[in-house]
């Protein structure tokens, strides 16, 4: 009895380690967005701060980012489809949501066969920068960012035809600024980064705000779209307090201008419901936006990686 017990406990083991290496995780890996000191910094900014959560430490939140880098997330070989996504945690600006609008959209994307590049941008603002305005470091850091997802797209398996951008709240404003001015980059070039474009080719905005003013409801004059803007996919829920006129005076101003789009406006759902799981039909936008990316052609299928997000 004891043999077969020693026998079975060695057996277990066997399958246990058998069943873990086929269980491979997201290959991750974090890249500096700038080779020296980032442009455009002025006045003082203290030490990096990290708000965690529970035993595992969970990063909820960051802010006093003066490092700017880019935490890459590289789908297994097999399922890559070519496809680079630059991923704006949001945060008002004043810090970063990088758990349930970073990281955990970063493994989304990565099981669905996509490079997620989540962008770790500059905040708070900088001295000089009031409220009203929007932090042009945070723009040079995505705009640098798309440059640099590109100029790796050989080494990860990427189209550099397909790298779009994917931004929340404030992330989703920085997303939109991005898509609207790659003729206009916020600093000077600095090495050949800077000279492959800086342009999303498809843009995912999730309640974006600072797209219209607060006070007088008008659009942002730094969203420039026009027809050349890449094709947007926006989601909102009705009841968020940051107004879901942000999705849909800038759907209208990209229908307008004849650019393809998609928005989705939910009842229920508030703000910063990022990627968890929830009753409320907003939650289904992952999938939408999967629907979406497919026939849009940046996707070629998502059939088959539909049970890694249930899995998170």
């Amino acid at each position: 009895m004891k043999d077969y017990a020693t026998r079975l406990t060695l057996l277990l083991g066997v399958v246990s380690l058998t069943l873990s290496a086929g269980l491979r995780a997201e290959e991750t890996r974090t890249l500096d967005v700038w080779p020296a000191k980032p442009p455009g910094e002025v006045g003082m900014i203290g030490p990096e701060q990290a708000k965690t959560k529970g035993e595992t430490k969970t990063v909820t939140s960051l802010t006093n980012v003066t490092h700017p880098s880019i935490t890459v997330y590289q789908p297994e070989a097999s399922k890559r489809q070519g496809v680079a996504i630059v991923v704006c945690p949001g945060g008002g600006y004043r810090n970063l949501a990088w758990d349930h609008e970073g990281e955990q959209v970063g493994r989304w994307l990565s099981g669905i066969g996509v490079t997620a590049a989540v962008l770790k941008y500059r905040v708070p603002r900088r001295e000089g920068t009031p409220d009203s305005q929007p932090p042009i470091q945070a723009l040079m850091d995505a705009q640098r960012t798309l440059s640099l997802a590109r100029s790796h797209a050989k080494e990860w398996g990427v189209d550099p035809s397909k790298v779009g951008i994917l931004g929340f709240s404030a992330g989703g404003h920085l997303g939109a600024w991005a898509s609207t001015n790659a003729d206009q980059r916020a600093y000077e070039a600095i090495d050949a980064v800077d000279e492959i474009s800086c342009r999303p080719d498809f843009a995912v905005l999730i309640y974006p705000g600072g797209v219209i003013k607060a006070n007088t409801g008008e659009f942002a004059p730094e969203i420039r779209v026009t027809s050349k803007t890449p094709p947007m996919f926006l989601a909102h829920a009705t009841d968020d307090r940051v107004n879901a006129e942000n999705s849909v005076q800038l759907y209208l101003k990209l229908k307008q201008a004849g650019v393809p789009t998609e928005m989705h406006l939910y009842a229920k759902g508030g703000h910063g419901f990022g990627i968890r799981p929830s009753p409320n039909p907003a939650a289904t936008w992952p999938k939408r936006c999967e629907e979406w990316l497919v026939a849009q052609g940046i996707l070629t299928s998502v059939k088959d990686h539909q049970a890694s997000r249930a899995s998170k």
